[in-house]
């Protein structure tokens, strides 16, 4: 967020920012402390796991906002003129070129499960994921697995059997992967990725050949914020042309019109390809957050994935 904080002080050069950064769960918990309490220290909320940020809205924690730039996102990115999102970033495979040859790079999650079969002495210790208990973008991510592909559970399988690693966030897995610790990240944030890539990263970047998984990073103004107008300039800042250009050369680099950073294995055309599931930011994620739902995708999880000596 830095490139494009700093732009926008550019045009408001008397707002100072002070950006705080969070893991998506304790973001949501502080979110909703303050939104029950009526008030807060947050004026804009960003999150990458938009399940949540509906959640917040669809419990009054939200500000209704209305402009131009508002009201020419695409559909599937705004619900409720509440919460906007603002980014297009599509869940990649990742993976270390020293470690992964080329013949074993996977497009596809049959491939993926294929690789895992045949040279388990090879990636066992070697694949990384979100940990979904603590990562909400992963639990997302798994939970639109869960019902997009009819090998989840046998992709699950395979990770148990090949000692999944498990982190909180991308940052922790882009490093493993870059240091060697990890040789292939699977559903990792695009845009982490190729930002790892462009800072020296001996990574490659690869979009799902039988689908991906897109989702917008989105916005919204808490009901508690102590200076909504500012949070409304900003946010209009996001969504504008300005904006726009900078998120794509600094920042989170893919865009709404589907065309990939050149670093990206995948179709010259993605938003074209019908490869895409974009995450619809609106009531269906509330079906994401229902607690006996969480509970049977995470006790899937942990069953597959952890030995059962440590599953509590």
């Amino acid at each position: 967020m830095e490139p494009l904080i700093r732009d926008f002080q550019v045009l408001a050069p008397n707002v100072t920012i002070e950006y705080s950064e969070y893991v998506t769960n304790d973001l949501f918990d502080q979110a909703s402390k303050e939104c029950n309490a009526k008030q807060g220290t947050m004026d804009l909320v960003l999150s990458s796991s938009v399940d949540q940020l509906v959640k917040l809205v669809n419990d009054g924690c939200g500000t209704s906002y209305r402009s131009p730039l508002t009201l020419q996102l695409p559909s599937w990115t705004r619900w409720r003129d509440e919460i906007f999102g603002f980014t297009f970033e599509p869940a990649v495979i990742v993976f270390n070129r020293d470690l992964v040859p080329p013949e074993d790079v996977p497009r596809t999650r049959v491939e993926l499960l294929n690789l895992l079969r045949s040279k388990p002495e090879k990636y066992n210790g070697k694949i990384g994921s979100y940990d979904i208990a603590q990562s909400g973008i992963g639990y997302l991510f798994a939970s639109y697995d869960a019902r997009g592909t009819a090998i989840f559970g046998r992709l699950l399988e395979a990770f148990g059997r090949a000692d999944l690693v498990m982190r909180c966030c991308s940052s922790d897995l882009l490093a493993d992967l870059s240091a060697g610790r990890l040789a292939i990240g699977y559903n990792l944030i695009g845009s982490y990725a190729v930002g790892a890539q462009r800072r020296g990263a001996h990574i490659g970047i690869v979009i799902p050949r039988d689908y991906t998984v897109v989702l917008s990073r989105a916005a919204f103004i808490p009901r508690s914020s102590r200076n909504p107008a500012i949070a409304f300039r900003l946010l209009d800042y996001l969504l504008s042309d300005r904006g726009q250009k900078k998120s794509r050369e600094a920042s989170f680099f893919f865009s709404f019109e589907g065309t990939l950073p050149e670093e990206v294995d995948g179709p010259l055309w993605l938003g074209t390809s019908g490869l895409l599931r974009p995450i619809t930011i609106g009531p269906e994620l509330l079906a994401v957050q229902d607690r006996a739902k969480r509970q049977r995708l995470l006790g899937e999880w942990r069953r597959s994935t952890q030995p059962e000596s440590d599953i509590p």
